[in-house]
């Protein structure tokens, strides 16, 4: 990240206070780095799931009746299982 040429730009991140709280019991991590680390971990699983879909068939509509079935699946098997 720190070639010549890239650019770093700031960004101002809101937590709850109760989190805050528990980020301060730990000065010792680089609570900046973790937030970086996360937001590029994510990054990257969203640049994957833009391929797939890229490449996908289905609509949104399918992808709806596909999600529907599933949930109806698991909350009979759920239903089941009690």
């Amino acid at each position: 990240m720190n070639v010549i040429g890239d650019f770093v730009v700031s960004i101002t991140l809101s937590v709850p206070e109760e989190l805050k709280e528990e980020m301060d019991r730990h000065p010792e991590l680089n609570w900046s780095e973790v937030a970086r680390q996360a937001i590029r971990e994510r990054v990257i699983l969203l640049k994957k799931m833009d391929r797939l879909l890229a490449e996908s068939k289905l609509t949104e509509e399918d992808a709806i009746e596909l999600g529907r079935k599933v949930n109806k699946a698991l909350a009979k098997r759920y239903k089941e299982m009690r």
